[in-house]
């Protein structure tokens, strides 16, 4: 753990304590020495965090004393800026409307003066072209990932040949031109992707598939370089 993470963790403790934590306390919860913890309680003590006690009584947190507000340097809040504004572009509304909430979460706790850098950032990012998704809803594509749910679709193929599958998805491929899902095909018995703007209908089964999603996604990722990935 990093010093900075651990001041962090001490304060919090100490704030959540019902009454005075000692060192030991404090040492075996976050896996220290007490001298460790010692030291960093008199560096907190010497930035004016209001943490009063002594050795072998145990340390309080005065009350109303709250955390200073974010911050974040300019390189960050860009990185910030630009990650949200790439959401807008996935063509899927929930996603869209989380990275909003996100933006306004952080902007609320930043200081006056780095406001303005993240909600005015001189940075576009252009639209992309991926077809809006119309018979399979994004949301509920990644919910059914999360919780290892089968997914029943009907798929149009590039010829326009329509086919019923049963799918385990197990990862969302988002790219300027498409959106694909990766999963099992029950029909092929194999990997596939699935360009979301072929599915026609889609519907969460629940029936769920082994929830191994490392060795599935390494699997399906490890299709050869000649073969086609979108199904067929």
């Amino acid at each position: 753990m990093r010093r900075a993470d651990r001041l962090f963790d001490i304060i919090q403790r100490l704030r959540s304590a019902r009454g005075p934590l000692t060192a030991a306390a404090i040492a075996e919860q976050l896996e220290v020495t007490v001298r460790t913890v010692y030291r960093d309680i008199a560096a907190l003590q010497a930035r004016r965090v209001p943490i009063e006690g002594a050795a072998g009584i145990g340390y309080v947190l005065r009350r109303g004393f709250d955390l200073p507000p974010l911050m974040f340097t300019a390189e960050e809040i860009d990185a910030i800026v630009t990650g949200a504004r790439l959401v807008r572009r996935l063509r899927d509304p929930k996603l869209q409307e989380a990275a909003e909430s996100v933006l306004a979460k952080v902007a609320t706790v930043l200081p006056e003066a780095l406001r303005g850098p993240l909600l005015d950032a001189p940075l576009f990012v252009s639209s992309g072209s991926a077809a809006a998704a119309e018979g399979v809803d994004l949301a509920e594509v990644r919910s059914a990932i999360h919780a290892a749910r089968k997914l029943r679709i009907a798929y149009l193929d590039g010829q326009g040949r329509q086919t019923r599958r049963t799918i385990w998805p197990i990862a969302m491929a988002y790219y300027v031109d498409v959106t694909l899902i990766a999963a099992w095909c029950e029909l092929r018995n194999d990997f596939r992707h699935f360009r979301v703007d072929r599915i026609t209908r889609s519907v969460i089964l629940d029936e769920r598939f082994p929830a191994d999603h490392a060795k599935l996604l390494a699997e399906g990722l490890a299709l050869p370089k000649d073969r086609e990935v979108l199904a067929h």
